[in-house]
């Protein structure tokens, strides 16, 4: 086996895994959004609305704590 032929094995099993990945990402994203974890179309609007004024996309968390422990 030389090492062109290596290279090449190895680069399709890398190929391979990096799409597994990313389905699994894909496959991720929608389960959660399925189950209302989470509103990823409210994220496409970050582009449009990003004007010190606007609203946030979703409340920070750690920002209401503080609020609140003052």
């Amino acid at each position: 086996m030389t090492l062109t032929e290596m290279q090449g094995y190895a680069f399709f099993f890398l190929t391979v895994l990096l799409v597994v990945i990313l389905y699994g990402y894909i496959l991720h994203l929608y389960r959660s959004e399925k189950k209302g974890e989470r509103d990823y179309e409210k994220y496409g609007k970050m582009a449009l609305d990003d004007e010190l004024h606007d609203r946030p996309v979703e409340a920070n968390p750690k920002a209401t704590n503080e609020k609140k422990e003052s």
